[in-house]
Formats: structure tokens, sequence, C-alpha cells
């Protein structure tokens, strides 16, 4: 039965291209944009690009709507092996940097910004 949750799991902020802190209105604009790419009537009788536009569906319909991105942020499935360092920093970067929801120490921010700038080069 895990098994089944495993396969099952999709990141839908990789979904939509997007960061994991994303606004809403990035957001938005790479649903239009995939969604675009990937409609069924560009693409005709192929399943494979029905499913992904369904994929690009579900996705937006979580990560659009305030609540269920909460929920979806709080309790989704995470494979720690399916992330990059950079990608896991950015996942998870507040529960890792904020203490019972007090926010960032400057030191945490500081080497954050360091880290970012690094990943850049």
């Amino acid at each position: 039965m895990e098994d089944d949750k495993k396969t099952t799991y999709k990141d839908y902020y990789k979904v939509l291209e997007v960061e994991y802190d994303a606004s809403d209105e990035t957001i938005r604009l790479n649903y239009r944009k995939l969604a675009l790419k990937w409609h069924p009537d560009k693409h005709k009788c192929n399943d494979a690009v029905t499913a992904k536009f369904q994929e690009i569906n579900e996705a937006y319909t979580v990560l659009s709507d305030p609540d269920k991105r909460l929920e979806y942020d709080l309790n989704g499935n995470y494979e720690i092996n399916d992330y990059t360092l950079p990608e896991y920093l950015s996942r998870f970067k507040g529960m890792i940097l904020t203490s019972n929801g007090l926010g960032m120490s400057s030191v945490w921010s500081e080497q954050l910004t360091e880290f970012n700038k690094l990943m850049d080069k």
C-alpha cells in the first residue's frame, strides 16, 4: 500500500514548472502557458498528452487555491531522495528556517542568501 502512495505522488510545483515559493500570478501564468502547450486539441489522439494536460489541471486546481495549497504544502508526501539540495532547501526553507513561526534569524537569512548566490553561479 505504501508503494501506491509513492507511485501516485506528484510534485505539483514541478508539474507547473514553478519555484516552491512562487506567487499566485506566476502559478497562473505558467499554468496558462503549459495548458496551451499541452492542450489535447493540439495533439490529436494522443493519450499521453491528454494525461499530461489533466496533470497540469490537477496541479493548478491545488496550487491556485490558498487553502488547498497550504494543505498540500503541509501534508504532502516528500521523498527526500527525489530532490536536489537546492530543490530541497527551496521546498522546505519555511520549515527549516523558522522556529515555531517566529521567522528566520538574520544568521540563517544571510547563510541562505550566500547559498543562493553560490547556486546561481
